[in-house]
C-alpha cells in the first residue's frame, strides 16, 4: 500500500487506445427552435445558450420548453446505488443530488427544462475545535453570493429551486432565494437523519473526547458509539439544532411546501416533497408569484415565533435577520426577538432539549402542527402568501383535516410507542411538563451591548424553584479554544472544575471568525459535573448547544468589549430568568473584594485589555476580510451580512 509511485506509473500512456484522439464530431442532428425574432432582438447569449444546451445532449426540439434553475449543496460522488466513490463532507448533503434529479424529472413531466447548478458546503461538525470552524459563518456570505451568481448567469430562467439542509448552505440558499425578488422560489429541505437504534445521536457523540479523558467512556465504548450514530447515510443532524433549525424556519417563512422540513431523507415521502416543490414552482411562475409576494415582514414574525415555538437554536438569530435583508426588509433587533420570546411559548420536546430526535417531531406533525397551537394563540398572521400559493391559514385549515395528517401520527404511536402529543403539546401540557420559552439576552457589565442564552437549555437541576438559574463564580479565562478544551480534560489542579465560569474571548468575528464552540457545551453537557460550571463568550454556539452558555457577548474583546478585560479568579455573577426572559453577566468582585455591578462597570473600564487579547494567528485572510465588511454592516446582531451601502460610505470616509 506504501509503495512509491514511478514516474511511469504518473506520465507512461502504454495503452494504444488512448492515443487514438478524434478531432471533429459530428454534432446533435435537429434544429434549434429559432425564430427571426430571437434572432434580431434577443440578447446573442440566449441564443449561443440553446447550442449549449444542445450540445450537451438535449433534445433540440424541446430546448423552447420554459427553464427552471435547481441550486444544490450537493457533496461528494455516489454510485447508483448509493455507496460512496468519494466521500462527502457530511451526512447533510450526500443524498441532495436524489431529490435533485426527481425534482428534475417532475419538470421535465412538466415539459420544462431544468438546470441544475451546485455550491456545496462544510461540516461545522468536523470543524469543531478546528482552523475550519474560522470559516464556518463567513461561508455563509460567500455561498450566498455565489448562488445568486448563478441565478443571475442563467438569465432565461423563469424560477429557482434551492435544496439544501445544513447549518450554513441553508441558510446561505435562503438568503439567495429572497435577493431574488421577482422571480419564483421554492426551498427543498434536504431533511434528517435517523437515530440509531442503539446508540448516541450525533450531538452527544461529539462529546466522547472528554468523557474518556474523565473516565466516564471506555475506548471501546467510544469506538462502538462513534461508529453508529448516524442510522441514515443522508440528512441533517438528528437533533433540532441549526440545520433542523433552518429548516423549520424555512418553512415558516413560507418558502417550502406545508409538511417539509424535518422529512427523514431517503425514505419515499421525502423524495415525494422534491417532486410537488418542483411542481410550486411550476404554478408559482404560472401565476406569475415570485419571492417578494411571500417574503415579507409579516413572514419574517411568524418564522420567529416558530423559531421560539421549536426552541430553536441560537445561530438562526444571525440568520433569520440575514434573509430579511437579503430581501429588502427590515431586520429584527434584541427587542423583537425579547418580545416574541415572551409572548410564544416552547412547544416542541426534541433534542438537544428533550428526548425525541428531530423525525418524531416530523411524524406528529412537524412545522404546521405547531402553527396549528399559534393560531390558537392568535400568534400567527395567516394571511401571508405560501410557495403554495395559498395563503397560510388556508393550508392549516387543509392540514387540520388531512388523512397525511392523521396517518403520520398514528405511525409514530406505532413504531416508537411515542404520543404525538408528547413532541410537539399544546401549551398547558408544555407548561406542565416544565417547558420555558426558547432565548434570553443578558446584559450587564461584562456584555453591555448584549448576548444570548438558550435559556430553554439550562439544566433544570441548577434552576432555583422560582425559575431562575443564579450562579457566582470564579472567571477561568481563555482566548484560545484549544486551551479552553484542554482545561475540560485536565483533571489535575489545572483543570476546570464545578463552579467555575469559563470565559473564551477573541472569538467573535474580528477574533476567530466567530467561531461555534460545541466542542466545549457539548464536553460540559455530557461530563457529570459540567452543568455546573458556565460559558461566557463572544463567540457562538452550535445549535445543539445547551446548558448555561452565554454566547455573542457584544461588544467582543477585538471591538473593545469588557470581556476582554476580565481576569482569572474574577468574582461572575450570571442570573437568568427563564419565565420573565431577563438576565444579567456581571465582573462583582476581584480579590477578597465584592462589588455592585456598577462599581464593576467602572473596575472593567478602568483595567487596561488584557495583554494575550489578538486575533487567532491561524484567522484565514479571507474570514479577516469578512470580519471586517459585516463589522461595517452591522455585526453579529444586525446579521453578520453584507450591507453594500454601509460598507461603501466606510470605503469612502476611510479614503477621503
Amino acid at each position: 500500500m506504501n509503495r512509491p509511485i514511478a514516474l511511469d506509473d504518473l506520465l507512461a500512456t502504454a495503452d494504444p487506445v488512448l492515443l487514438d484522439v478524434t478531432t471533429s464530431g459530428a454534432g446533435p442532428q435537429g434544429r434549434l427552435p429559432l425564430t427571426a425574432e430571437m434572432l434580431l432582438e434577443r440578447p446573442s447569449g440566449d441564443v449561443f445558450g440553446l447550442t449549449q444546451n444542445a450540445g450537451m445532449g438535449w433534445a433540440p426540439h424541446e430546448l423552447g420548453r420554459p427553464q427552471f434553475l435547481m441550486l444544490g449543496t450537493n457533496g461528494g460522488i455516489r454510485a447508483p446505488d448509493g455507496t460512496p466513490i468519494a466521500l462527502g463532507y457530511h451526512t447533510g448533503h450526500w443524498e441532495i443530488g436524489v431529490l435533485m434529479h426527481a425534482a428534475a424529472d417532475e419538470l421535465r413531466a412538466l415539459e420544462c427544462l431544468p438546470f441544475a447548478a451546485f455550491c456545496s458546503d462544510p461540516c461545522d461538525g468536523r470543524t469543531q475545535g478546528t482552523v475550519g470552524m474560522m470559516d464556518s459563518l463567513a461561508y455563509r456570505n460567500d455561498a450566498a453570493q455565489v448562488f445568486r451568481r448563478l441565478i443571475r448567469s442563467l438569465p432565461t430562467r423563469r424560477g429557482v429551486l434551492g435544496v439544501a439542509t445544513c447549518d450554513k448552505g441553508l441558510p446561505a440558499t435562503m438568503m439567495a432565494l429572497a435577493a431574488m425578488r421577482d422571480l419564483p422560489c421554492v426551498l427543498v429541505p434536504g431533511g434528517v437523519t435517523l437515530p440509531p437504534r442503539d446508540g448516541e445521536d450525533a450531538g452527544k457523540i461529539q462529546s466522547i473526547g472528554a468523557r474518556f479523558a474523565h473516565g466516564e467512556l471506555t475506548l471501546e465504548q467510544a469506538a462502538d458509539l462513534g461508529c453508529r450514530a448516524c442510522g441514515s447515510p443522508g440528512g441533517g443532524c438528528q437533533f433540532l439544532g441549526t440545520a433542523a433549525t433552518s429548516q423549520v424556519v424555512g418553512e415558516a417563512l413560507g418558502l417550502s411546501l406545508p409538511h417539509s422540513a424535518l422529512a427523514p431523507s431517503g425514505q419515499p415521502i421525502w423524495v415525494d416533497m422534491a417532486r410537488r416543490s418542483a411542481r410550486a414552482m411550476v404554478a408559482l411562475s404560472r401565476r406569475g408569484l415570485a419571492m417578494r409576494d411571500i417574503l415579507t415582514d409579516a413572514a419574517v414574525r411568524n418564522a420567529m415565533a416558530v423559531h421560539a415555538a421549536f426552541g430553536g437554536s441560537t445561530n438562526l438569530l444571525l440568520h433569520i435577520p440575514a434573509i430579511a435583508h437579503a430581501a429588502g426588509l427590515r431586520r429584527p433587533t434584541v427587542d423583537d426577538w425579547m418580545d416574541v420570546n415572551r409572548r410564544v411559548p416552547r412547544l416542541v420536546d426534541t433534542l438537544p432539549n428533550g428526548p425525541h430526535p428531530t423525525v418524531r417531531a416530523f411524524l406528529a406533525g412537524g412545522v404546521p402542527e405547531v402553527m396549528l397551537h399559534l393560531r390558537r394563540l392568535g400568534l400567527l398572521d395567516e394571511r401571508v402568501l405560501t410557495v403554495a400559493g395559498e395563503p397560510l391559514g388556508r393550508l392549516l385549515d387543509w392540514w387540520e383535516g388531512c388523512d397525511r395528517r392523521r396517518l403520520l401520527r398514528r405511525r409514530l404511536q406505532a413504531a416508537d410507542g411515542v404520543a404525538p402529543e408528547d413532541v410537539i403539546m399544546d401549551p398547558d401540557r408544555a407548561r406542565t411538563r416544565g417547558l420555558t420559552s426558547t432565548v434570553t439576552f443578558p446584559r450587564g457589565n461584562v456584555a453591555p451591548e448584549g448576548s444570548v442564552i438558550k435559556s430553554t437549555a439550562i439544566d433544570p437541576s441548577v434552576v432555583d424553584a422560582d425559575g431562575v438559574y443564579r450562579k457566582v463564580g470564579p472567571a477561568r479565562v481563555f482566548t484560545r479554544e484549544r486551551d479552553a478544551i484542554a482545561a475540560i480534560k485536565n483533571r489535575g489542579p489545572e483543570g476546570l472544575k464545578p463552579g467555575d465560569v469559563l470565559v473564551l474571548a477573541c472569538r467573535g468575528p474580528l477574533g476567530a471568525g466567530m467561531e461555534e464552540i460545541y466542542q466545549i457545551t457539548a464536553a460540559l453537557k455530557h461530563l457529570s459535573w459540567g452543568k455546573h460550571v458556565a460559558v461566557v463568550t463572544d463567540a457562538r454556539f452550535s445549535g445543539v448547544s445547551t446548558g448555561a452558555c452565554i454566547g455573542h457577548v457584544g461588544p467582543e474583546a477585538l471591538a473593545g468589549g469588557p470581556i476582554g478585560r476580565l481576569r482569572d479568579g474574577d468574582r461572575i455573577r450570571i442570573v437568568v430568568d427563564r419565565g420573565r426572559l431577563e438576565g444579567s453577566v456581571d465582573l462583582v468582585g476581584e480579590g477578597e473584594r465584592e462589588f455592585g455591578p456598577e462599581e464593576g462597570a467602572r473596575v472593567l473600564a478602568a483595567r487596561p485589555p488584557r495583554p494575550d487579547l489578538s486575533a487567532d494567528p491561524e484567522i484565514p485572510a479571507d474570514t479577516r476580510l469578512w470580519a471586517a465588511l459585516q463589522q461595517a454592516g452591522g455585526g453579529t446582531w444586525g446579521g453578520c451580512v453584507y450591507d453594500v451601502e454601509a460598507i461603501v460610505k466606510a470605503l469612502e470616509r476611510g479614503l477621503r
